[in-house]
């Protein structure tokens, strides 16, 4: 199994090193990931599963095509991880030639997780499917209840206790303590951090006297028990009375073909109720922004998305924020918004597009526009 993820990381320690200890298999640890590395170092260590988190293989199907073919004359059957999106999942297995993509779901503070083996359309972008025997035996023990989006509380029926989503219909996944002599020995909690420890357990939430872990992610199942990975509770935000999945945005405009990398989220604007979609974009390679067709970007967000989940407003980066281990982090642009006396105005590389009222076409967002908006002469 090769891996470029730091150790200090679980999908790293945990879901490549120990497993291979445990079977007695091969690990190629990389120094770090280069895609300009990551294709020889493959193919000469004749590696047959490439560990993965969702971000790394998008960098990936960004660059161009090999000239060697190494990207493609490997000997991987299988691409093993998590955070494959679905405007990457197909590209990637037919651009690299890898059968398999193992996408798992789980979390080092969650108590479960999930497993999808895909190799073709049938659960392709899903973190698992669930038949007649996980019902069976762990269908009391998980559920995903209806959330309210704008206070992040769980919705109650008339009685106080929890409701069950339905098919298709997005929920968030809660986990029932069977044992509470074990409470203890399952969540070990945060370090020094009782009180987020303890917020993490729910009393009551089905009957009197039960116990559930909360999971904070958002999900769905369809009618054929494969089940999606939707937001992480707090990232969902609400526009226009109606609750916007910025996953499920980002995914839309990633296959914008001018578009490289999408981080989506909700931004307040004055004299508006709810958060404002913005997308933060990367341009593909060889694209720059005189190039980008406008009218056509929003042409296709408006025939794709619901009119309340087309983002009102693009910013144009050079590179988006991640973590050591390519997580997207939204905290500096939700507090910057698209506010021009927040962020570096007319910066290089960082532009700010928009949507405006009644328009086809995304135009600059100039800072009179801001003043327009601040003193309540625009209605978004």
């Amino acid at each position: 199994m090769y891996t470029c993820l730091p150790l200090y990381h679980g999908a790293a320690h945990g879901l490549c090193v120990t497993p291979s200890i445990h079977a007695g298999t091969t690990v190629v640890l990389s120094r770090k990931f280069s895609h300009k590395t990551l294709w020889p170092e493959v193919h000469a260590s004749q590696a047959n599963i490439l560990q993965y988190v969702g971000e790394l293989c998008r960098y990936l199907i960004n660059t161009p095509p090999r000239p060697d073919a190494l990207d493609t004359t490997h000997q991987l059957h299988m691409a093993w991880g998590n955070g494959m999106r679905p405007d990457v999942w197909e590209l990637f297995r037919t651009r690299f030639h890898i059968p398999y993509i193992n996408e798992l779901y789980a979390a080092s503070d969650g108590l479960g997780g999930s497993f999808n083996n895909n190799g073709g359309p049938f659960g392709a972008n899903a973190i698992g499917k669930r038949g007649l025997l996980w019902h069976i035996l762990n269908a009391k023990n998980e559920k995903r209840v209806k959330m309210d989006i704008d206070t992040e509380e769980i919705v109650r029926d008339q009685n106080g206790f929890a409701i069950e989503v339905g098919p298709g219909e997005p929920g968030q996944v809660v986990h029932r303590l069977v044992d509470p002599s074990t409470k203890s020995l399952l969540f070990r909690g945060y370090f020094n951090n009782t009180a987020a420890s303890e917020k993490r357990w729910i009393n009551d939430l089905f009957e009197k006297g039960d116990t559930w872990f909360l999971t904070g992610d958002m999900m769905r199942q369809d009618k054929d028990g494969v089940v999606y990975f939707v937001d992480r509770l707090g990232d969902t935000f609400r526009w226009k009375s109606e609750n916007v999945s910025t996953n499920e945005v980002a995914d839309v405009f990633g296959r914008f073909p001018q578009i490289a990398e999408t981080n989506v989220l909700g931004v307040q604007i004055p004299h508006a109720d709810g958060r404002c979609g913005l997308a933060a974009v990367v341009l593909a390679e060889g694209v720059t922004e005189d190039k980008v067709d406008w009218a056509a970007l929003a042409k296709y967000a408006i025939g794709t998305l619901p009119r309340y989940a087309v983002p009102v407003f693009v910013r144009v980066m050079k590179r988006l924020d991640y973590t050591g281990t390519f997580k997207i982090q939204k905290g500096r642009l939700k507090a910057q918004g698209v506010d021009p006396e927040k962020r570096v105005d007319g910066e290089a590389g960082d532009s700010m597009y928009w949507l405006p009222p009644g328009g086809s076409a995304y135009v600059p967002f100039r800072r009179k526009d801001w003043e327009e908006l601040k003193a309540g002469r625009v209605k978004l």
